[in-house]
């Protein structure tokens, strides 16, 4: 509701701004309204400048979506022609109007020329023409005035809609790409998650059964939170303790797992599944039966931006195939790239003996 007030609010300022125009670069400024009411041509500018506006709303709502994007090129330049016809004829008229000439009153005989007095000149006139001042202006340059008047907002209508369209085209392209993303996404990390609970089955853990409990919170979260375009950071970081809970599940002892979170996250909101990819590949990567392993997350909050740090201590895993890695981190770089493209930064680290992460995001 409130951008649809701030863009009536721009289309108001845009055409107060486009009828002062003929004002602000004028000698006397805007004294000149004052002989509006009687001087007709003040009177045929400022029609001259609202047809513009009229057409230029005609143009950007009803001829450019139904003809133009409609690919009927020729239709389109013959209604922009009619258009301008359309509006000349009506200046004409206004013309005709103002300037016609003033009823003479009837004789016998054509009396002889009179005299007149105009501004110290002296002279005659024949009594078929009006006296000086009283007479039409040309017409060619009140035709061509109507004429880049037109094609001012021939142009402009022109160039907001394409441009307009194109932003439409830009952000239908990247609601496909996420939604693409996330397709994949989702299936990642439950195949994952079924990994982890099957490694708790396998020893035939007692925990097995609250791992199945955290499960159906992460098929609840990723059905329906993960389908928005943005979510509450209180539930992402709820979605992140419960993953985080369900590894110390199935690793117990082995593993020295720390977890903490700086500030409140109030009512800032961020795209879901957007940090857990970071954890998530430190558990599978930093995580073996074999040797220690160590596994930091920190996630500080602002008020507009959040920061988050992963680390995790290389160990030596066995990969059956390389296919799995990397899906996550993959797809997790492309919509930050899509989602907050400059307002982000994202630093990786892959050093011999340890793998880092640092996220910074600018919440709007």
């Amino acid at each position: 509701m409130n951008n649809r007030f701030s863009q009536i609010a721009i289309h108001l300022l845009g055409c107060l701004t486009f009828l002062a125009l003929p004002y602000v670069f004028a000698d006397d400024g805007f004294a000149r309204l004052a002989e509006l009411p009687y001087n007709p041509h003040e009177q045929r500018t400022q029609v001259s400048y609202l047809l513009t506006i009229g057409f230029f709303y005609v143009n950007y709502y009803v001829l450019i979506p139904r003809l133009y994007f409609a690919r009927r090129y020729v239709l389109y330049a013959v209604a922009s022609v009619g258009c301008f016809l359309l509006i000349e004829s009506t200046l004409a008229a206004i013309n005709r109007r103002a300037y016609r000439p003033p009823v003479r009153p009837s004789f016998s005989a054509p009396p002889p020329n009179a005299a007149y007095r105009h501004e110290g000149i002296q002279g005659t006139y024949p009594p078929s023409l009006p006296p000086p001042g009283q007479r039409q202006p040309g017409l060619p340059s009140e035709l061509a005035q109507t004429f880049f008047l037109t094609l001012a907002g021939f142009l402009m209508a022109l160039a907001l809609r394409v441009n307009s369209r194109w932003r439409e085209t830009e952000q239908e392209k990247i609601q496909t790409e996420l939604s693409y993303l996330k397709a994949q996404i989702n299936p990642h990390f439950l195949f994952n998650t079924l990994n982890s609970i099957y490694s708790l089955a396998i020893i035939e853990s007692p925990q097995t059964a609250a791992a199945l409990v955290e499960l159906s919170s992460f098929l609840r979260y990723v059905i329906q939170e993960s389908q928005k375009n943005r979510v509450s950071v209180h539930n992402e970081l709820d979605y992140i303790r419960q993953y985080i809970a369900l590894q110390r599940l199935r690793l117990g002892d082995t593993a020295q797992i720390e977890f903490t979170v700086e500030g409140s996250p109030g009512s800032q909101q961020i795209a879901p599944l957007l940090l857990i990819s970071f954890i998530e590949n430190a558990f599978k990567y930093g995580v073996s039966p074999e040797e220690p392993s160590t596994i930091r997350i920190g996630i500080r909050l602002e008020e507009q931006a959040i920061h988050c740090h992963v680390f995790n201590k290389k160990v030596r895993i066995f990969q059956p195939t390389a296919v799995a890695s990397g899906i996550g981190l993959t797809n997790t770089k492309a919509r930050l790239q899509l989602l907050y493209p400059t307002h982000h930064q994202l630093r990786i680290n892959d050093l011999a003996d340890r793998f880092t992460v640092d996220l910074s995001i600018t919440l709007s």
